[in-house]
């Protein structure tokens, strides 16, 4: 909310009437922590291990199947909102879904990173996980509720988000323009493993998409929470993504 506070425009009057049409949360809990995970490790899996079976060596498609798991364990949070109101989402609701979410995966990331990886043979210390969720997810959530606790005062909290809003895109930018730079060699030097890798992505994303969107058609969820609820689960977490498996691999290995 402190990146886009001009695009997102919540009637906080209204959320207490979410609880009383629950299916829309409900839908995003199943698809984002029953299904999403799952699925990704199945595909990556799958193509890793069979399809693309003799292309990459073992230890080099195990950190592939690595950085796919973790980024299918990580929903996307901030950039929901904008995908949210450029589809006529409704804004409140789309709060609670990506509220819940953050709440569920600072419960939930560890142990299913955890499980799903070793299933996959690939062992990583809890210790490392449990600190990413702590910086990336725990510290600004805390951020927030201070903020909104000693910030009382609607237009104070609108004059702190709107000074803080060219920091925010800029780091948004520049931490996406540093991974990708330090990247680079590695991204023009494969080029065509960077197409294999996001072949089975682009399946996992439109494929949990249409799906969430045909279940919230079974479900008779009106557009403005079924699209939200669909980009919820078709998007991903990947700056906490990256950070786990820089910190699991290193900067330099497949999973980053």
């Amino acid at each position: 909310l402190m990146i886009y506070p001009m695009m997102i425009q919540i009637d906080f009057s209204s959320l207490s009437d979410i609880a009383k049409k629950p299916k829309g949360i409900l839908l995003t809990i199943f698809v984002n922590w029953l299904v999403k995970p799952f699925s990704m490790a199945l595909i990556a899996s799958l193509f890793f291990d069979s399809i693309y079976s003799g292309i990459f060596p073992s230890d080099i498609s195990s950190q592939y199947i690595a950085g796919m798991i973790l980024l299918g364990v990580a929903p996307c949070t901030a950039m929901v909102f904008v995908w949210s109101q450029l589809t006529d989402g409704d804004p409140g609701y789309t709060l609670i879904q990506v509220a819940v979410n953050d709440i569920i995966m600072i419960f939930a990331f560890v142990p299913v990173s955890s499980f799903l990886l070793g299933l996959n043979d690939i062992t990583v210390p809890w210790d490392t996980l449990i600190l990413s969720v702590m910086l990336y997810v725990v510290i600004p959530l805390l951020a927030g509720v201070l903020t909104r606790k000693y910030l009382v005062n609607g237009d104070l909290i609108n004059n702190f988000a709107q000074s803080l809003k060219p920091l925010s895109i800029a780091g948004l930018v520049l931490t996406v323009v540093i991974l990708f730079a330090i990247q680079a060699p590695k991204i023009t030097s494969s080029p065509m493993s960077i197409a294999l890798i996001a072949i089975p992505l682009v399946i996992q994303t439109y494929g949990i998409f249409m799906f969430t969107y045909y279940l919230s058609k079974l479900l008779k969820l009106p557009h403005r929470i079924a699209s939200p609820a669909s980009m919820i689960g078709a998007s991903n977490f990947f700056e906490l993504a990256v950070a786990v498996a820089i910190s699991l691999f290193g900067l330099n290995s497949g999973a980053a």
